[in-house]
């Protein structure tokens, strides 16, 4: 019975998969070739890959670039004051918001910044924050 379900497992996880996967790793190190990827470490390979998955959300905050704001306006003390009260999970959607990912990708989370700046709309008490995720902007009204 050993030596059947030994034979199973290799087939199910092995051999049925073999050909599929052969296909997608020459296709995959066509546009990726293998000696680029030999530079990483794997811990890096996977940051670069997936994202962080723990964030230093005072250092986000520091790394921020201001737009018609300084860091002391009473807009950016109230966003910041709020945003550090949140749970995790929600300070994560505001990272998808912002970024279209709950995951920041391909950086040292030293060098990730992003923007707020004041879309100087006439009434800013009718309009709602946005962003422009290519560009990595919160568009936060006063």
């Amino acid at each position: 019975r050993k030596e059947y379900v030994d034979l199973y497992v290799n087939y199910m996880f092995n051999k049925s998969v073999q050909k599929p996967f052969e296909d997608f790793m020459q296709g995959f190190l066509r546009g990726c070739p293998a000696r680029i990827w030999k530079m990483f470490f794997p811990e890096e390979l996977q940051v670069l890959l997936q994202g962080r998955t723990t964030f230093d959300w005072h250092l986000l905050e520091k790394n921020v670039i201001y737009g018609q704001y300084k860091k002391l306006d009473q807009t950016i003390r109230n966003f910041w004051t709020v945003f550090h009260k949140l749970p995790e999970e929600k300070k994560r959607m505001f990272l998808a918001f912002l970024t279209g990912s709950d995951r920041i990708t391909g950086y040292d989370l030293q060098c990730f910044k992003f923007f707020i700046e004041d879309p100087q709309v006439e009434n800013p008490d009718e309009s709602h924050p946005y962003a422009s995720t290519c560009r990595l902007i919160l568009f936060l009204p006063r």
